[in-house]
């Protein structure tokens, strides 16, 4: 059973999912565009760096709130290159969580139906590698969403700049290290902090800075990054 089974459950206990004959068309679509190459060099790469907002941190109970993305494309950030969405949500979130990402209850109730703000994600980032900062928990709660309202999940590569950082330079070790401390270590501000499009435009930034030193060590790639990523899960998890 894969981790995404262990934490969300059986899929044989899902509801039935119903999608409209234009819905499902849009999915056949996203299935038949070609899949990125993961040894293209990153400048001739379109990255899309994504951030959530969930209604609280338990990837079991809460929900997928809205996401944001930016698109990084041959090493640059196009400003017209963005996306964010709310979701509609049938129970609005609890006033403290609404004091953190600051998405009021009256905007998630009016937010865009699940199933059409997904596909109209999907339809954004296309097969292009997603980039995210601890990106375990941006990946599960939207393919969690995904699996609920679309009844699948995509199979696309995550690259977690928290694994990749720590690989070019020595200023921390741990994964764990909050996105915070290394935008401060790199002099990257952020307008908004917990607006999922002003998150993922610092971590676009993030990503520009590991691309410029990966390509100074030889990580050139898409597929260099996760072979980093990888490796580093492999020495922590073996301690």
């Amino acid at each position: 059973m894969s981790w995404f089974s262990r934490l969300f459950g059986c899929a044989r206990a899902r509801r039935a999912i119903v999608l409209a004959p234009q819905q499902q068309r849009l999915i056949e679509e996203w299935r038949r565009l070609p899949a990125a190459n993961p040894d293209a060099l990153h400048h001739r790469c379109r990255y899309v760096v994504v951030d959530v907002e969930t209604s609280g941190l338990n990837m079991k109970k809460d929900r997928l709130i809205s996401v944001g993305a930016v698109a990084l494309v041959d090493g640059r950030i196009d400003f017209k290159d963005t996306f964010q969405v709310v979701l509609r949500q049938d129970q609005v979130s609890s006033h403290a969580n609404i004091l953190i990402h600051g998405i009021g209850g009256s905007t998630q109730t009016a937010g865009v139906e699940p199933a059409d703000a997904l596909l109209a994600f999907l339809r954004f980032v296309g097969k292009a590698p997603l980039v995210a900062y601890h990106a375990f928990f941006d990946q599960a709660m939207i393919e969690k969403a995904m699996l609920e309202f679309l009844g699948f999940k995509p199979e696309q590569s995550w690259i977690d700049l928290a694994w990749v950082l720590p690989d070019f330079f020595e200023y921390r070790s741990e994964a764990r290290t909050p996105l915070d401390d290394w935008l401060r270590f790199l002099g990257i501000g952020n307008i908004l902090r917990h607006n999922a499009v002003s998150d993922a435009y610092a971590t676009a930034q993030l990503m520009q800075v590991a691309i410029a030193r990966g390509v100074q060590k030889g990580a050139a790639t898409p597929a260099s990054f996760l072979k980093i990523e990888k490796a580093r899960r492999w020495m922590f998890e073996s301690r």
